[in-house]
């Protein structure tokens, strides 16, 4: 699980939904990425500014800037950064490819995590 340079991959989770955050990072640091966590889309525009993840995990249901304007954003500025979209609502996951993601993971109530580090496994090897 190392990025193309050979260092750790790179992962950053936006979740405004902080315990879930934290699950989440616990989780791919376990797999040994390198977890960075933001709260907002917009602290997620400026976090992938200064320091470029090579994956992106989003959630869509956010305060201010949703998952949607953020990813359209991050198209717009870095269309190659892959996006996975990591949300409770399970009636989106058709339009997730028209909304240029590269996967949509559907969380689950039980906390199991793998369909996620599955993707993001794909997301950074395809890199």
């Amino acid at each position: 699980m190392t990025a193309v340079d050979g260092d750790r991959a790179r992962v950053l989770v936006v979740e405004d939904d902080e315990s879930m955050a934290a699950l989440v990072e616990e989780e791919l640091g376990d797999e040994g990425y390198d977890v960075q966590v933001v709260y907002s889309g917009a602290d997620a525009l400026a976090a992938i500014s200064e320091r470029a993840p090579d994956v992106v995990i989003l959630d869509i249901n956010m305060p201010g800037k949703d998952g949607i304007e953020t990813l359209n954003d991050i198209v717009g500025e870095r269309g190659s950064l892959p996006v996975i979209l990591h949300t409770a609502y399970s009636a989106y996951k058709d339009n997730y490819m028209t909304w240029s993601a590269v996967e949509y993971v559907v969380k689950s109530a039980a906390g199991g995590f793998r369909e996620l580090k599955d993707a993001v496994a794909k997301a950074v090897s395809a890199e």
